[in-house]
């Protein structure tokens, strides 16, 4: 009876994956299907908006805990065999050298500064990832800094071999936290696409008057919802290609909005939506 409702129960989970499927499928060339999901359920058309959410952040979110990953690994075993003893003392960092060491480990970059020489600004737009300076610990990525002081990790005395005990406990926590990071990703990516479906309906308010179609906002939030997709396929795409495309917003925002017209002018002016 057990394997019996394990087996129905998957039985389901396909049958929803293999619909969910279907619509994006359909969604990204046919704007007469598009038109007809003005009568879909609600929970369904919030299902839908949730897996489009996950296929546009799983090349970013794949890239990033690689990157992460990798950085994790680079910086332990740069501390570990390039850098010389120091000391992480009420939130200064000390050692013996003379001057700033850059140690380069493939793509990754290591700046070692306890001299006061470089300052966090001066590492903007650099082929940096992570500089550990006089009073503080800096990312760099993508052209940006992200400063973290010393003070914020410990008020105590930390020595070199500290730090890389402390970061083999965050190497072997990585898994968790890489789970926690891609919730919190998830969850705020989700709030951003519902925000987007519901601006695109709004639109979809002017766009069905001067196609002369009535529908109401209701309708117009499900078929805006579906509209979407071929532009979040496209750069969920771009993105598993690590190209970067030019003026992302207005094309989004374009190619929506066109499909939605599109799906709109399919509905005969003469039928009533009402549901």
């Amino acid at each position: 009876m057990r394997k019996a409702k394990i087996g129905e129960c998957n039985s389901i989970k396909g049958r929803v994956f293999m619909n969910i499927s279907t619509q994006i499928a359909k969604s990204i060339y046919s704007p007469k299907f598009i038109a007809d999901t003005r009568f879909h359920g609600i929970g369904k058309t919030i299902l839908f908006v949730f897996m489009l959410t996950l296929i546009s952040i799983l090349p970013v979110v794949y890239y990033m805990f690689v990157g992460i990953s990798g950085a994790v690994g680079s910086v332990k075993q740069s501390i570990k065999t390039d850098l010389p003893s120091f000391t992480i003392g009420e939130g200064v960092l000390q050692s013996d050298i003379k001057a700033p060491i850059t140690i380069k480990n493939g793509s990754f970059t290591l700046i070692f500064d306890p001299t006061g020489a470089i300052d966090e600004s001066e590492l903007t737009g650099m082929d940096a990832n992570v500089a550990m300076l006089q009073k503080e610990i800096v990312l760099a990525a993508g052209g940006e800094t992200n400063a973290v002081p010393y003070t914020l990790f410990t008020s105590e005395s930390m020595t070199k071999d500290d730090i890389i005990s402390l970061i083999n406990t965050a190497e072997s926590s990585l898994p968790v936290l890489l789970g926690i990071l891609f919730i919190v990703i998830y969850v705020f990516s989700s709030g951003m696409k519902f925000i987007e479906v519901s601006l695109l309906a709004l639109f979809g308010l002017l766009l069905k008057n001067l196609a002369g179609r009535k529908l109401q906002y209701r309708h117009l939030w499900r078929m805006a919802a579906y509209s979407s997709t071929l532009p979040t396929i496209f750069f969920a795409i771009m993105a598993s290609l690590q190209t970067t495309v030019p003026y992302s917003f207005s094309v989004n925002s374009f190619v929506a909005s066109m499909m939605l017209l599109l799906a709109i002018k399919e509905i005969p002016s003469k039928i009533s939506t009402e549901s």
